[in-house]
């Protein structure tokens, strides 16, 4: 089955759709228009239930099939934008200083929409479908959110599928991997405390300048020579304030940085050797150090054999030739994690075309995309919901 003739004649609504999204952007749970603009299409298009409010501002529609059958899968997509200044100069571009759509998920919300409102019309599927629309994807954890106010239970979802769409891809492509397919995002504080004085005096001070860039370099050898180099792990750096002048050493340093990783056992190993280098290094030289290490979301891992329902799908709308089965995973992080440890799922990538790359001022989901997508949710449905 090539792209539906139904969802090339859906592009141009959802087309609007997404650009009414796109200009009217909103961030984390904050997403209360966004979630009305969700609701109000389901009713229009013959949901059977619609659910508010699920995880604070998450929407769920229900579209009950034809057949006889009491399984029940979940489509989800995300709603939240992020919290930039948008330089795309679109004719749909935000109109809300410091919030845009930089990561398309006007785009999936609108390809999910599309397909739910196919499957409303033709109900070719035997069971239930519930269409999942997510809240606060970026960096607030919504997907656990949603679980842990009875997603799954509530609606009796047993397996859930999701989809992200990837710049640099060509259009009319899918990517998708068994595992470990997007990383532990998870963040970590560090602030030495050393004894401050004047920078012509160094030997009477404790300097935490010196002490922080022994440590910034040091937490290198953490992917270098701590973790199996076939077992990948990225510790960066990104903040390292200290200072007020230019002939004082201070007292205080603080560093700031990110941890990806692809497994939980290399996840506890980074958290613990940056805790231990760290302090070695500030004993070393007489000062001492606070940390914190925060977990975000876990590994996206992808089940084997939802991998290969979702693969199955993505064949049947752009060809196998167009499937990449086995993309390397990326060190970016995605909360759908959550829901993949609650149900059996996968998590799958289509692509964005040649654009600007996710989180960036001058990026916009490419509208070309969206009936391949709307193609994808629906045979995946009828697929695993067989009459």
């Amino acid at each position: 089955m090539p792209i539906l003739n139904r969802a090339s004649e859906l592009q141009s609504e959802a087309t609007e759709w997404r650009h009414h999204l796109h200009a009217n952007p909103e961030i984390l749970y904050d997403v209360e228009n966004t979630a009305a603009f969700v609701a109000t299409k389901l009713r229009e298009f013959g949901v059977d239930e619609i659910v508010e409010g699920l995880g604070r501002t998450g929407v769920v529609g229900i579209i009950k099939g034809q057949g006889v059958g009491e399984r029940t899968i979940g489509l989800r997509a995300d709603m939240d934008a992020l919290p930039l200044d948008e330089i795309t100069g679109k004719p749909w571009a935000s109109t809300i200083p410091g919030r845009m759509h930089a990561c398309g998920h006007d785009g999936h919300t609108a390809m999910l929409l599309g397909a739910a409102r196919y499957l409303a019309e033709t109900r070719n599927f035997a069971g239930r479908v519930a269409l999942v629309f997510q809240p606060a994807e970026e960096g607030g954890r919504g997907a656990l959110a949603m679980v842990e106010d009875g997603l799954m239970e509530r609606f009796g979802i047993e397996e859930i599928y999701g989809m992200h769409n990837m710049p640099g891809m060509k259009v009319g492509t899918f990517a998708i991997r068994k595992g470990g397919i997007m990383a532990a995002p998870d963040k970590f504080f560090l602030k030495i405390t050393g004894r401050g004085g004047h920078a012509a005096e160094p030997h009477n001070t404790t300097d935490t300048i010196v002490i922080g860039s022994q440590i910034v370099g040091a937490l290198q050898t953490i992917a270098a020579r701590n973790a199996n180099p076939l077992r990948s792990v990225v510790v960066s750096v990104t903040q390292f304030h200290a200072g007020t002048t230019h002939n004082i050493i201070p007292e205080e340093a603080i560093i700031n940085g990110t941890v990806r990783s692809l497994d939980e056992e290399v996840r506890d190993l980074a958290e613990r050797r940056i805790g231990e280098i760290a302090a070695g290094i500030a004993a070393a030289h007489g000062a001492s150090i606070d940390y914190e290490y925060e977990r975000a979301c876990p590994v996206t891992v992808n089940h084997p054999a939802e991998t290969e329902h979702a693969a199955r799908a993505a064949f049947d709308v752009v060809g196998a030739d167009n499937v990449d089965t086995e993309v390397d995973p990326t060190m970016a992080g995605e909360d759908f994690a959550f829901m993949l440890q609650a149900r059996p799922g996968a998590y799958i990538l289509i692509g964005n075309g040649e654009t600007a790359g996710l989180h960036n001022p001058a990026y916009d989901f490419n509208d070309d995309v969206i009936a391949t997508g709307i193609s994808y949710w629906v045979r995946l449905a009828e697929q695993r919901l067989p009459r």
